[in-house]
């Protein structure tokens, strides 16, 4: 590896120390990788680049799950890449896959995690990932190495971005059993339910249209909301379904609190589900 600011390869032998005791004065993000892991080859290079960004700010300790197994091992590592944060001795968060620059910042940043002053490049927002760019990139790499099913997840779950529910389901369908128990792969076997709601749907612009003229029309807001849940837009879908709530909890039979209930099982951002669930909860109590 070359010599990189705040970036560590770490075995057995070092962990205590470069890993546990460091992380008492430093965060540390540990990178669960391998040398045939498609996605970890996208996603190491982004890590090792932020943590010379953020000046110290965190430490990136890198192991190898093929010549570290007891690590691996000891954190139930199932796939990879999978990175922990742990701070103060203890893993506090984790993430699977490969992640987009943004979101990586994003997950430092809800840590309290920021560059630190006089960090050389760091960019204050990255721009977001274009979701058919993603696709072209993943189909490339499936064609690559079409051993590696992880990135077949990857593309799938690119897919279902695009709208392209039907190419994603074949995809999940022909996942071998441990990466279709991924959670993951969970998580798109539930937004393929919202995906299959907009069939024959109009366009999320023509929605958004029909929602500013009339505010009360709910199966246009619904629909709005499943758009922005099925695009990753969580934020947006979930105040959709919050405000059908706010004006008829009672509409088909109890579709917005239902609607809510199976967002939350597709929303991989722990903070805005919980922010939700209590807007649900003072609306319904």
């Amino acid at each position: 590896m070359a010599d990189l600011p705040h970036v560590i390869d770490v075995t057995a032998d070092s962990f205590e120390t470069e890993v546990l005791q460091k992380s008492l004065q430093t965060p540390v993000l540990v990178d669960f990788w391998a040398t045939w892991c498609g996605p970890c080859k996208s996603l190491t290079p982004v890590l090792e680049k932020l943590a010379g960004e953020y000046g110290g700010a965190f430490v990136l300790a890198k192991v190898d799950v093929d010549q570290q197994r007891e690590i691996a091992a000891a954190f139930q590592i199932r796939s990879v890449p999978t990175v922990f944060l742990v701070v103060g001795g203890q893993p506090v968060d984790a993430f699977q896959g490969a992640l987009p620059e943004g979101q990586l910042r994003q997950f430092l940043q809800q840590h309290g995690v920021e560059p630190q002053a006089g960090a050389e490049d760091a960019p204050a927002e990255e721009a977001p990932l274009d979701p058919h760019a993603e696709v072209v990139r993943l189909r490339h790499a499936v064609q690559d190495a079409p051993d590696q099913d992880e990135l077949k997840l990857d593309l799938a779950l690119a897919l279902l971005r695009t709208g392209a529910a039907a190419e994603a389901e074949q995809l999940l369908d022909a996942l071998p059993a441990n990466l279709a128990t991924d959670d993951r792969a969970v998580r798109a076997r539930a937004r393929l339910g919202f995906a299959a709601l907009l069939k024959d749907a109009p366009p999320a612009a023509v929605l958004e249209q029909a929602v500013a003229a009339d505010p009360g029309d709910l199966k246009a807001r619904h629909l709005l909301a499943v758009h922005h849940l099925v695009d990753g837009d969580a934020a947006a879908g979930l105040e959709q379904l919050i405000e059908m709530l706010r004006r008829d909890r009672g509409y088909q039979d109890g579709l917005p609190k239902k609607a809510l209930i199976d967002a939350f099982r597709i929303v991989e951002d722990e903070d805005l589900v919980g922010q939700y669930r209590r807007k649900m909860a003072s609306l319904l109590f």
